[in-house]
C-alpha cells in the first residue's frame, strides 16, 4: 500500500502545491523560522509575519545579534511568545556551536531551545533532503483517516502509532515533497470538517472513507472545562507618563510589557484586587479611578476577562518586586513595547485618548 500511496501523493501535489514562501527557500533558516511560526498557528496568519522577519532578521547571525526585545516586537501579534524566545537563543547557539548554519542532523537540531521531534524532522527533510517523516496536526488527521486509527490522536499510544506509520509510509529519497504533501492534502482537502474526499488522491486507499467515518476521524480525549481568570490592570499616570511593568522571562508572554495588575482572588472586588496586587508587586499604594474597559482574550488553555482602571500612587516609589522592569513612557512610545493582545488594546486605547 505505501508505493501506491507515495505514488498517488506525490502526483497529486506537483499539481497542487501551496505557494508559501518559505518553500524553495535556499537558506535552512528561512524552513526553521517558518516551522516556529506556524505551531499552533495558521499559515494564512504566519505568512506576513514571516515576510517581515526575514526582512528585519534576514540570516541566523542576525537574529543572534539583536535584542530580546526587537525579537518580541517583531513577533508580537503572533502569540506563544516563547516561540521567540526559544527562536533567539537558538539563533545564539547555532551562532556560537555551528558557524551560523543549522546542523543537518536530528539529533543536534532536538538539542536547540524551541525544536522538538517534529520540528527538527521538517527542517531535515524539508531543508536537507533527509529521510525523516514528520507528524503535525493535518498528519495526525490524514493518517487517522487513512488507516482508520481509533486510538485518540493526541494520546501518547496514538502520537506512537501516527509516527510509526508516518515513517512506514515514507518514500525514500523523497521525504521533503512527501511531507508537504500530506500537510497540502490535510490543509486542502482532509479539513476537519467536511472534507473533499472526491477530490482526494487517496480516497481508494482511504479505510476511514470506505467505513463511511471519516467524519469521527481523527479521535481526540474528552476535553476538559477551560478555566476563565478575572483581571484588574492599572493605568498608572504620572506627568503625562504612564507606569508599565516586563513579565518575568519564566512566565507567561515573558519578556513583554503590561500594565501591572493581577487575578481577582475569591471574596475581594476589582479594586481590592489592584492594590493588592500593586502593592505585591510594586511595593506601592494606589486609589483606584475610573474604569477604562473591559478586554476578553482567550488563550490556549484558559480565558481572561480583563478589567484596566485609572489609578495613582497614594505612597511610595514603585519597585521592580516581583517584575521584571519598570518603565514611565508616554501613550505615544509604547509602541517601541512589545505587549501581549490585551495591553496592546490598552495602549491603543490610551493613545487615541491622548490625541496619538
Amino acid at each position: 500500500m505505501s508505493g501506491s500511496l507515495a505514488d498517488r501523493l506525490l502526483t497529486w501535489y506537483a499539481d497542487n502545491p501551496r505557494e508559501l514562501p518559505w518553500r524553495g527557500h535556499p537558506d535552512a533558516y528561512a524552513v526553521w523560522v517558518s516551522e516556529i511560526m506556524c505551531q499552533q498557528t495558521r499559515v494564512e496568519t504566519a505568512i506576513p509575519y514571516f515576510e517581515r522577519w526575514m526582512a528585519l532578521f534576514p540570516s541566523v547571525a542576525v537574529l543572534a545579534a539583536a535584542s530580546q526585545q526587537q525579537v518580541l516586537s517583531a513577533w508580537e501579534g503572533l502569540g506563544y511568545y516563547g516561540r521567540a524566545r526559544n527562536l533567539h537563543k537558538a539563533a545564539q547557539i547555532v551562532v556560537a556551536e555551528f558557524g551560523g548554519q543549522l546542523p543537518a542532523d536530528l539529533a543536534a537540531l532536538q538539542r536547540l531551545p524551541g525544536i522538538g521531534r517534529y520540528t527538527a524532522a521538517a527542517i531535515a527533510s524539508l531543508a536537507f533532503g533527509m529521510d525523516a517523516a514528520v507528524v503535525d496536526g493535518n498528519v495526525k488527521r490524514v493518517l487517522a483517516r487513512l488507516f482508520d486509527i481509533h486510538t485518540p490522536v493526541d494520546s501518547t499510544a496514538g502520537i506512537h502509532q501516527l509516527w510509526n506509520l508516518a515513517a512506514e509510509i515514507l518514500p525514500a529519497g523523497r521525504a521533503g515533497d512527501h511531507n508537504q504533501a500530506l500537510m497540502d492534502l490535510g490543509a486542502r482537502v482532509c479539513t476537519p470538517r467536511r472534507p473533499a474526499c472526491d477530490a482526494c488522491p487517496l480516497i481508494e486507499l482511504c479505510q476511514a472513507h470506505t467505513l463511511g467515518v471519516q467524519a469521527d476521524r481523527p479521535v481526540t480525549k474528552p476535553k476538559v472545562p477551560t478555566p476563565h481568570y478575572t483581571v484588574a490592570a492599572a493605568v498608572i499616570r504620572r506627568s503625562g507618563n504612564v507606569l508599565i511593568s516586563q513579565r518575568p522571562q519564566h512566565a507567561l508572554l515573558g519578556g513583554m510589557w503590561e500594565f501591572p495588575g493581577g487575578k481577582l482572588e475569591d471574596g475581594e472586588d476589582l479594586p481590592a484586587c489592584l492594590r493588592r496586587e500593586i502593592n505585591e508587586e510594586l511595593g506601592v499604594a494606589i486609589s483606584v479611578g475610573e474604569p477604562l474597559g473591559v478586554y476578553r482574550h482567550a488563550y490556549t488553555h484558559f480565558r481572561v476577562t480583563v478589567h484596566a482602571f485609572a489609578c495613582h500612587l497614594l505612597a511610595g516609589v514603585p519597585q521592580a518586586l516581583q517584575v521584571a522592569d519598570l518603565r514611565w513612557v508616554e501613550p505615544a512610545a509604547m509602541a517601541s513595547y512589545p505587549m501581549g493582545k490585551v495591553d496592546r488594546r490598552i495602549a491603543n486605547r490610551l493613545l487615541a485618548a491622548a490625541g496619538g
